[in-house]
Order: structure tokens, then C-alpha cells, then sequence
């Protein structure tokens, strides 16, 4: 069993979503207690932190990425689409969340979140680093 948190930020996306996108973000969260980083698709590739963290395709355009700081801890770091509009791009938020950018002539892979059934680690400092930052996000939102 993987006990699953979210960030203050994922938390407010995720009650945003209705009907189908909602109950597939629930599915998603049941299937991420039960199962672990095998719930999750791919892990991002870019810089460090990029690869520690995993992606998974909810609904249509919609993403959620999660950190792993321990095999059995998931923190769900972000949830939306994966959008043209820059306000909006969920990969967007993720690279003001991660305080990096992939280069625009990297070439994108989506290598399996889980190898042997163990996520990338991405450890408790990061993920800490991470949540401060998504909790700094919320705050600057809420005032803008």
C-alpha cells in the first residue's frame, strides 16, 4: 500500500475538475494507494529533478505528476492539462515547480516511471524542496 499526499496546489487543481475528468482523477488516486508507481505512465525526462519525477495520462489532455520520496510515499505534485496556452500547461507549472527547463533541442523519451516495480527515488529533500515551492505557487495565485 503507497499512502498518497497532495500538494496544496494539486489539491486546489484537482478540485476544480468535474464529472469524467474527476472521476478519473479519483480512479487514478485508488490506483496509486494500490498499486504504486505502476499506476503512473512515464517518468519526465529534462535536467535533474525532471527524471525523478513521473507522469501519468488521466483524461484527454489531462496529466498529474507525482514524487516519490520513499518506494511507498507518493506526494501528486500537480494536476491539469497539458495545454498550448503557457498560463495554463501543466509542463509549464512543472518547470517553475522543478526550477528547470528542458533545452527546446532535447529529444523527449517517456522512459516507465517503474523499474522492477520501484519508482525513481526522488527523496525526502527534494520532495520537501518541491512542496515549499508548490505552497509558494498557491500563495502567489491566490494573491495575483
Amino acid at each position: 500500500m503507497t499512502t498518497v499526499v497532495e500538494t496544496p496546489v494539486a489539491g486546489a487543481q484537482a478540485a476544480s475538475l468535474r464529472g469524467p475528468a474527476r472521476q478519473a482523477y479519483e480512479r487514478f488516486l485508488d490506483e496509486l494507494a494500490h498499486s504504486g508507481c505502476a499506476a503512473l505512465g512515464y517518468r519526465v525526462t529534462g535536467p535533474d529533478p525532471l527524471p525523478r519525477l513521473c507522469v501519468k495520462h488521466l483524461r484527454g489532455t489531462d496529466r498529474v505528476v507525482v514524487a516519490f520520496p520513499t518506494p511507498d510515499v507518493a506526494w501528486v505534485l500537480l494536476v491539469g492539462a497539458h495545454d498550448d496556452d503557457p498560463g495554463r500547461n501543466l509542463y509549464d507549472a512543472l518547470y517553475e515547480l522543478a526550477g528547470v527547463r528542458p533545452r527546446l533541442n532535447e529529444r523527449r523519451t517517456k522512459p516507465p516511471c517503474c523499474a522492477d516495480g520501484v519508482p525513481p527515488e526522488a527523496g525526502d529533500e527534494l520532495v520537501d524542496e518541491l512542496v515549499a515551492r508548490a505552497r509558494a505557487l498557491a500563495k502567489g495565485r491566490r494573491r495575483g
